[in-house]
């Protein structure tokens, strides 16, 4: 068994999918097919999806029963102890560049801010 989901990729790949799998919903194709086929058929997608986004999930023989591949995305696949998962890094903040917290710039410093500069001195 065979998922393939694209967005943001030309038609003309939706159409040299639609040939080997059947695409339930918009940019969503399942099918079975040949091992050898899926890899060609994910090849063709790299190929064809410049900028676009994709994920293909497919049997496998392991533990799990499922592998992934991704093109493109900010989702990655991790192996955590033998199992495949998918990691969906959190999304960052705006204006958080590095990471760490930044001091006076939360609500409470700012209310704390104003506070002094009513006060009278």
């Amino acid at each position: 068994m065979v998922v393939i989901v694209v967005s943001a990729c030309p038609e003309g790949l939706r159409g040299d999918l639609s040939r080997w799998l059947l695409e339930i919903s918009a940019g969503v194709f399942v099918g079975r097919v040949t091992a050898r086929v899926r890899d060609l058929l994910w090849e063709r997608v790299i190929e064809l999806a410049k900028d676009g986004r994709a994920i293909m999930v497919f049997s496998a023989k392991d533990e799990q029963r499922l592998d992934f591949k991704v093109h493109r995305n900010h989702w990655v696949p991790v192996d955590m102890d033998g199992v495949n998962l998918i990691l969906r890094p959190a999304a960052k903040k705006e204006g958080d560049k590095t990471g760490e917290l930044r001091p006076g710039w939360s609500n409470a410093s700012r209310y704390r801010k104003a506070a002094r500069r009513k006060s009278p001195s």
